[in-house]
Formats: C-alpha cells, sequence, structure tokens
C-alpha cells in the first residue's frame, strides 16, 4: 500500500465523500420520497398485485439500498485502484 501525498489524500477523501453523498441522496429519494410523499401516486400503478408505494416502503428502499452497498463496495474499488491504495497490492 503507498502512501499518498496531502493533495492527494484531500482529493481521494472529497471524492468518496462526494459518492456517499450522491448514493445517500438517492436512497433518501427511494425511501422517503417513494415510501412517503409520492406512495398515493405510486400506489395507482400495481405490479403483481401489489400497490408500488407499499412495496417501495416495505421492501424497494431495503433492495435499492443493498444494491446502494455493491456500488459503493465497486466504486470504492476503482478509487483505490486509481490512488494506489488498493488491498490486492
Amino acid at each position: 500500500m503507498s502512501s499518498l501525498n496531502e493533495d492527494q489524500a484531500k482529493e481521494y477523501w472529497r471524492r468518496n465523500v462526494s459518492l456517499m453523498v450522491k448514493l445517500m441522496v438517492i436512497w433518501f429519494v427511494v425511501s422517503y420520497g417513494c415510501g412517503i410523499i409520492l406512495v398515493d401516486v405510486l400506489n395507482s400503478i400495481q405490479i403483481g398485485g401489489y400497490k408500488l408505494g407499499f412495496w417501495f416502503a416495505q421492501q424497494g428502499s431495503i433492495y435499492v439500498f443493498v444494491g446502494l452497498i455493491f456500488y459503493y463496495a465497486k466504486k470504492m474499488g476503482d478509487l483505490d485502484r486509481e490512488f494506489g491504495v488498493d488491498e490486492d497490492e
């Protein structure tokens, strides 16, 4: 594992925080927006006999959250390799 100079460490941290903020906004929109604010609109759509707003509130936001975890892990692996701080070396 190589060490980063101060500028590289700041850039690495800035990009990490930027990625986390974007993913948290997506999760907030899906869980709060689709599960609470837009529930009446989404409930007019049914998938497999279930109202879509109910599905987002009960399961959809969890599925999205798990997907975001995998996406974050992949993007952080890419970022680690780009800055030479990945664990494979």
